[in-house]
């Protein structure tokens, strides 16, 4: 392995630095996006059923902030249920562009990944096809130990930037998608608890004014 590396030049240090940052970040992405951590089952259950009892403390709320990236969203309602509609959903609104953005965190980083490392590859090829024309000049073309050493470079550079970008082209795409799924989850499930505080919160202002009737 350590020769066929050699064999490619120079160029292949960016290129396998390229490969690590990329393999780092697929694993933390995968690792942070897992839908336990994300979107936890009977969260929304769990904070609708503290609204209508109408016990969330504030501890439990920031407990339940820490606990998900939905959760994250949803207490941010939690400590604006007694606001209006709309106060609710605007800070709910501003709550969820900085949980994606936390979600879409070094995605763009591979997407640079999958787009400079063939690039990378062929700029070894090029580099390598000068040195086959060197050694053309040199040499003629009587002699094929004198291109091979060119020839070589071109080809695996080329090959380990393509396989670099491929993987990485991959990863992001389906990262991509798959943020984008759940913040489609996250949106319907944020208007619903907007809808439960906002009705809970109506429904508590008109038992007060009956009580002082």
């Amino acid at each position: 392995m350590f020769e066929l590396v050699k064999s490619g030049g120079w160029l292949m240090l960016p290129i396998i630095l390229c490969s690590i940052v990329s393999i780092s970040i697929i694993a933390e992405r995968f690792w942070t996006l897992r839908r336990e951590r994300v979107l936890p089952k009977h969260l929304v259950a769990k904070a609708w059923s503290a609204v209508k009892q109408d016990h969330m403390t504030h501890t439990e709320i920031e407990a339940l902030s820490k606990e998900s990236a939905l959760g994250a969203i949803l207490s941010v309602g939690l400590h604006n249920r007694n606001e209006s509609r709309e106060r609710i959903k605007e800070s709910i609104e501003e709550r969820g562009r900085e949980v994606v953005h936390d979600m879409e965190r070094f995605l763009n980083t591979l997407g640079t990944i999958a787009s400079i490392s063939p690039l990378l590859g062929l700029l070894g090829t090029v580099i390598g096809m000068i040195s086959v024309f060197a050694a053309i000049t040199k040499h003629g073309v009587g002699n094929p130990s004198a291109l091979a050493g060119g020839i070589s470079e071109a080809m695996i550079t080329t090959a380990a930037g393509l396989t670099v970008a491929i993987i990485s082209l991959i990863f992001y795409r389906y990262f991509r998608r798959k943020v984008d799924g759940i913040v489609v989850v996250m949106e319907r499930e944020a208007i619903k608890m907007v809808d439960v505080l906002h009705n809970h919160h109506t429904h508590s202002d008109e038992t007060a004014a009956q009580s002082e009737h």
